[in-house]
């Protein structure tokens, strides 16, 4: 334990700056317990992904992708039959600190910067796509192979909820995350952010919750991955929360407005919202008309199209997740500024699904549109479909959504067709999904 913290600290030495550096270790406080903290080691936001490679032993050229699947073969007989053969592991084990030096590497802001001064969350989405894999492979470090036989892919963006609306891209960026509750095989990653202030201190941005599943190496099959052992008391509530989250997960699908039919609460409301739009002019049911302050959900849309090159891979090449949430994340803020006439700002990210991986040379479809508003909140969500360049099928991969704050009060949304309801619907579930409305805040202190 001394030697590792004797690394930390020549590592943190070399990195310190006043002011928009790394503050000193005993200045910056961050939220996670102390026994983890001790065993954690801190790398660049650049190292990731290079650690990613090396785990996976994936080349950076693409013309070599082909031959390294190839070699991944290998790796099969260093899979466990059964999780009760994999050896039991901590939070500690897999607990990591990312830096994200804004405000010592002019040439790394550039590429965060917004032409608002602010950080582009998109960005953000990408390191933490990328974070939560890492996360991952270190729970699952197998010590008898350099690289691991398990392709770790991530399945779902469960819940990121914001705690600050503007952040400045001069100031440094610390990202930490750990395991904390594990299926079979599956794994729920807990990360946060948080931002050096002018006091040396690390401030509060995020909180994201990630689920992440082991495929075989080939990436074919699922996979058993090491079973966790809470230590002391706040680990077990961290890993009942885990077990709670699950199965609202699986609630919320099995009450899918794809499934079955809304509420009576629900169907009230939806007439309620057609009743408001009848011509009273004409006592006729076609006659519709827009109450005032009101907008028809048709006209928010706003779409996209990108090919897919192999430069936005993944370490399995396919189209990187991150990748995927940027081009919809910055879609959806689009979207969300055009229809609020003002600049949003994320509130929460939830209920991302990766349904189906992206390949390399794909067109990707982006589909936006506002489907619910409150007050200052506009909930947008975001469709995601490819289709290869020799075939005109469309099939869906994602759904994405999104809940932004506005800087003023933004206009009703009104359905016009029952499928449009039925995403209005889907929109407020969405949005009370959301733990309770918030004011997001400029400045927010890290808890001691």
């Amino acid at each position: 334990m001394k030697r590792a913290a004797i690394r930390l600290w020549t590592l943190n030495k070399g990195l310190l700056t006043r002011g928009r550096g790394l503050a000193q270790e005993s200045q910056y406080k961050i939220c996670e317990p102390l026994h983890i903290r001790q065993a954690c080691s801190t790398i660049h936001v650049n190292d990731v992904r290079d650690k990613l490679r090396e785990i996976v032993g994936i080349s950076t050229i693409w013309r070599d992708h082909v031959k390294a699947m190839e070699e991944r073969k290998l790796l099969h007989s260093f899979l466990a039959k059964s999780q009760k053969a994999l050896p039991p592991r901590k939070m500690r084990d897999s607990y990591i600190e990312v830096l994200l030096p804004l405000g010592t590497d002019p040439e790394l802001r550039d590429k965060y910067v917004t032409v608002q001064n602010t950080v582009r969350f998109g960005r953000i989405l990408e390191d933490l796509d990328s974070l939560g894999v890492l996360v991952c492979y270190m729970h699952n470090h197998n010590h008898t192979t350099k690289m691991s036989p398990l392709s770790i892919v991530t399945v779902l963006v469960d819940k990121i909820d914001m705690c600050k609306h503007s952040l400045s891209p001069e100031q440094d960026i610390k990202f930490t995350g750990h395991v904390s509750w594990v299926g079979k095989t599956s794994m729920e990653v807990k990360m946060k952010m948080f931002q050096l202030h002018n006091d040396d201190k690390y401030w509060p941005v995020l909180d994201a919750t990630f689920v992440m599943v082991a495929r075989d190496s080939e990436n074919k099959g699922p996979a058993f991955v090491n079973p966790l052992i809470p230590e002391n008391k706040e680990e077990e509530e961290l890993f009942t929360q885990g077990e709670l989250n699950k199965s609202r997960r699986i609630a919320f699908s099995t009450s899918s407005l794809l499934k079955v039919a809304p509420s009576s609460e629900e169907r009230n409301i939806i007439h309620e919202l057609f009743l408001n739009t009848l011509d009273p002019k004409t006592i006729s049911f076609q006659s519709r008309i827009l109450p005032p302050k009101a907008v028809w959900m048709e006209d928010t849309k706003l779409k996209s199209l990108d090919i897919c090159h192999p430069q936005e891979r993944n370490i399995f090449n396919r189209i990187f997740g991150g990748f995927l949430m940027r081009k919809a994340y910055e879609l959806a803020w689009a979207t969300a500024c055009s229809f609020g006439g003002s600049r949003p700002y994320v509130v929460t990210v939830d209920d991302i699904m990766f349904q189906k991986p992206v390949e390399v040379g794909s067109m990707l479809f982006l589909s936006s549109q506002v489907c619910f508003t409150q007050d200052n909140y506009i909930q947008v969500r975001v469709h995601s479909e490819v289709a290869s360049l020799d075939s005109r099928e469309h099939m869906t991969t994602n759904v994405f959504h999104f809940t932004f704050m506005s800087e003023k009060e933004v206009p009703l949304i009104f359905p016009k067709t029952y499928g449009e309801s039925m995403l209005y619907l889907d929109g407020q579930r969405h949005f009370k999904s959301m733990s309770a409305p918030v004011a997001l805040k400029k400045d927010y202190p890290v808890e001691p």
